[in-house]
């Protein structure tokens, strides 16, 4: 039995003894008359009890169903209308569809929205591939932002095959109405002096929900002239799509056209409705060239042919210009803005040609200039291909920035661990969600954990965006502080998650990294970051609050994730997904006696962010209710009592556990899990990693303390957790390194070394090598030399790859997982700039 439990466990309380008293015997046996009065008495009483229990059970669960689809009552972080054109013109257009590779929209809850799909004709027999979404197997690649500034400008690079594309956008301002933008796409042949170039088709579309008015011009041979449109939220405006030129000189090119118009399919099957209309063949006929044939879309402007909604009423409307032309060319798309136009006093050139030239290199030799401010990278000593990945890492996080809009699925927590699948999933109430993504191609939407530790590069950036992202983050809150750990909203998000994955369980936490960026404003001290913390305090509150009451541990002071996997016969190990370290080693033998030691970390960094940020706001009582908290879970002896194995000389995990547990062959099951001797008991779980750390990585150990030196030390033995890549997140020593969680379940923190801890770790040494005690020197030693790892190998497979990947081998260091994964991998960037 651990120290712990057995101080903590007390005598009965008074009413326990008196029940005790009464079930051995109270006063003298009365007569059978008596006996068989109070029999039935008690009969009434147990059928009445149970009538009214079974209905109060009912009454309660529907209450908490309720509430777990229920917004909080608390006010809103961000002022209202805060994503609207009138409150905030510059970020109201934007590229905030990251999954696809190029296109944009409008941060509303019906948004219009405009994309680029491209395909090489007669590059393969039949169909052409249509590029259109990120797809992780789609062979694309590399390809990425190398300029974005999350704001206003962009410059994307692509490459496909034999083609490379440049894709770029420059907003602006102006009216009521989000300003002006235009688009550049720029198509080459990947190698200089190809003899026969590629017959290119580019596809740009506009797509509305229904309320939009669309009216296109058409020209000689089915050319666009431009569209004009309106809308109540956009007010009047036109798309022009230019003539294509030759990339720099703009000569002019010729080119085929092909015009389609519809009814909106719904936006998840826009790639497969253009897919099944490319197929009527056409010739391209230049003038003193060959005729080549072309797949090209048979569409008209005809009223009979928009579909059987007519004008694309109630469904919405799906417009698309088809270009066909040889490489090299550069397409421009220009959008104006009616009130933009009007507004200004007088007539302002069209965004476009040389114009648009001159706008795209001022705002890429501004985002240079902003970014060595902000970074250093430069002065620092860093070189030229160091400081193109450094703003690659930040452009592909800020282009990764999205805005979905909907709702999702919630199952409620009814009480009772296990309890929660006797009920069917409600739907969350519609919300917006401005969010950073972890990975374009692979997890195109919002995940809690990630986005605080996203939050910390792009606050060094914008800490207006960072504000904009936590509120809305904030607005998810349901009416007992839940925020769901995956965000799938709105039609595109939901199409690209497997159905199982859909549902999110309103008893399952994630870690609160939220709170990372808010630390950073407690200590920069911007006045717009203290505003807005002032409105966000009653939510943050909420939110911490119910992390500490619904993942309450066995024990007081203790903590553990609800939702661990259930014991299947195929898992070597139940994973614990709402931790963020999935198949962590846990407790072989899921329990309630579970105490969690990342967990217990993370609300005692909670505690301590609150307690300040309560302190600077003068909120006195919730000071004064979060003192006690943050000092009980900041004091090492408490930790100790709870989390030190003396045996394993590190923290830990504790819980019913053996390591006797393997995946073994049986067919015609195939592998399946086998427990062995020891049987499982309490214990510590022997399982060194990233959890192990935690105490170190979130600086909760005094420079003093006599439990950093071990943990300095197994950081820093290539036998555990060093590597030259970077920390591993299991030990090389450890039983389940490098092991499968299943036969279909490859290991994933089992040994990868991933970015965020490292940043932590990081972090964590360059602090203790600041402070004065026994292990400084140390800790300033392995702080250098895990730098030079991480951010070596990072830019070795960036120049390698051309991408930023989820996790990297410990072993040869090659990236793993998917790719781009331009997420927490992108404090790579702060590592360079010593930014912690």
């Amino acid at each position: 039995m651990a120290r712990g439990e057995r101080r903590r466990r007390g005598a009965p309380v008074d009413g326990a003894r008196t029940a005790e008293r009464a079930a051995r015997g109270g006063p003298a046996r009365r007569g059978g008359e008596a006996r068989g009065f109070a029999w039935r008495a008690a009969l009434g009483v147990v059928v009445l009890s149970l009538a009214l229990g079974l209905s109060g059970c009912w009454l309660l669960e529907w209450r908490r169903a309720r509430r777990a689809v229920t917004l909080h009552s608390a006010p809103p972080s961000l002022p209202p209308d805060s994503s609207s054109p009138a409150v905030a013109p510059d970020l109201f257009w934007g590229t905030y569809r990251p999954h696809v590779y190029f296109g944009m929209k409008t941060r509303s809850p019906k948004p219009l929205l405009t994309g680029l799909m491209w395909a090489q004709q007669g590059a393969t027999p039949g169909t052409p591939k249509l590029r259109h979404t990120c797809e992780q197997g789609d062979g694309v690649g590399p390809y990425g932002w190398e300029f974005h500034d999350g704001l206003s400008f962009g410059r994307q690079h692509i490459q496909d095959g034999a083609l490379k594309l440049t894709t770029e956008f420059v907003k602006r301002p102006g009216g009521q109405h989000g300003g002006d933008w235009s688009w550049r796409v720029t198509v080459e042949p990947q190698a200089s002096g190809t003899s026969a170039l590629p017959l290119v088709s580019l596809f740009f579309y506009v797509v509305t929900d229904g309320k939009e008015v669309l009216v296109p011009e058409v020209g000689a041979k089915g050319q666009l002239k431009f569209i004009s449109g309106h809308s109540s939220e956009l007010g009047d405006f036109r798309f022009t799509l230019m003539a294509p030129t030759n990339p720099g000189d703009l000569a002019p090119k010729y080119s085929s056209y092909n015009v389609f118009w519809s009814s909106n399919p719904g936006l998840p099957l826009l790639t497969e409705m253009v897919k099944s209309h490319l197929n009527s063949w056409f010739q391209h006929r230049p003038p003193g060239a060959s005729p080549e044939r072309y797949l090209g879309l048979p569409g008209s402007l005809k009223w009979e042919d928009k579909g059987p909604s007519g004008q694309g009423q109630g469904q919405g409307q799906f417009l698309i210009q088809q270009v066909t032309l040889k490489t090299p060319f550069s397409v421009e798309l220009v959008f104006e803005s009616g009130s933009a136009r009007a507004g200004r006093s007088q007539a302002l050139e069209q965004l476009s040609g040389s114009l648009l030239t001159q706008a795209l290199e001022s705002h890429a030799e501004a985002f240079r200039e902003h970014f060595e401010k902000t970074f250093q990278l430069k002065e620092k000593g860093l070189s030229l291909e160091e400081q193109a990945l450094g703003q690659v890492a930040l452009s592909g996080l800020l282009g990764g920035i999205g805005y979905f809009y909907g709702q999702g699925l919630v199952l409620a927590d009814m009480g009772v661990e296990g309890s929660e699948q006797k009920v069917d999933p409600a739907l969350f109430p519609p919300v917006p969600l401005f969010t950073a993504v972890p990975s374009r191609s692979f997890f195109p939407r919002g995940f809690l954990w990630d986005e605080g530790f996203h939050q910390l590069v792009v606050q060094r950036w914008d800490p207006r965006l960072t504000r904009e992202v936590l509120g809305h983050w904030l607005g998810l809150l349901n009416a007992d502080g839940w925020i769901g750990r995956e965000q799938v909203l709105g039609d595109e998000a939901r199409a690209r998650v497997p159905p199982e994955f859909l549902v999110q369980k309103a008893a399952h936490a994630n870690p609160p990294t939220l709170l990372l960026p808010v630390a950073h404003m407690l200590e920069v001290g911007d006045p717009a970051d203290f505003a807005f913390l002032r409105r966000a305090f009653p939510r943050l509150c909420a939110w911490f609050s119910w992390l500490h009451k619904s993942q309450a541990g066995p024990v007081p002071l203790s903590y553990r994730w609800r939702g661990r996997d259930p014991v299947l016969p195929t898992l070597l190990n139940p994973k614990t997904l709402p931790s963020g370290l999935d198949d962590y080693p846990r407790a072989s033998h899921p329990s309630v006696s579970e105490r969690h030691l990342d967990l217990r970390c993370w609300m005692a960094l909670g505690a301590r962010v609150l307690l300040r940020l309560a302190e600077q706001l003068g909120e006195a009582e919730a000071a004064a209710e979060l003192g006690p908290l943050a000092a009980s879970l900041e004091a090492e002896e408490n930790l100790d009592e709870l989390h030190w194995a003396p045996e394993l000389g590190v923290f830990a995990d504790f819980g019913n556990h053996t390591k006797a547990v393997q995946l073994k062959p049986r067919p015609p099951q195939g592998l399946v899990r086998v427990v062995g001797r020891p049987h499982p008991r309490l214990q510590y779980v022997d399982a060194l990693g990233y959890v192990s750390l935690f105490p170190l990585l979130l600086r909760l150990l005094d420079p003093n303390s006599p439990r950093l030196g071990p943990l300095l030390d197994v950081l820093a033995d290539s036998r555990h957790l060093w590597s030259p890549f970077g920390l591993r997140s299991l030990a090389a020593s450890s039983p389940f390194y490098g092991q499968r969680n299943s036969e279909h379940d490859p290991p994933y923190w089992r040994g990868a070394v991933w970015l965020n801890v490292n940043y932590l770790a990081l972090g964590a040494l360059y602090h203790y090598g600041h402070l004065e005690g026994p292990h400084q020197a140390q800790a300033a030693k392995l702080h250098r030399e895990l730098r030079t790892n991480v951010v070596g190998n990072v830019w070795r497979q960036y120049q390698a790859t051309g991408f930023l990947w989820e996790q990297y081998s410990d072993r040869d260091g090659r990236g793993m997982g998917c790719r781009p994964f331009q997420g927490w991998t992108s404090l790579v960037l702060l590592a360079m700039a010593e930014d912690y």
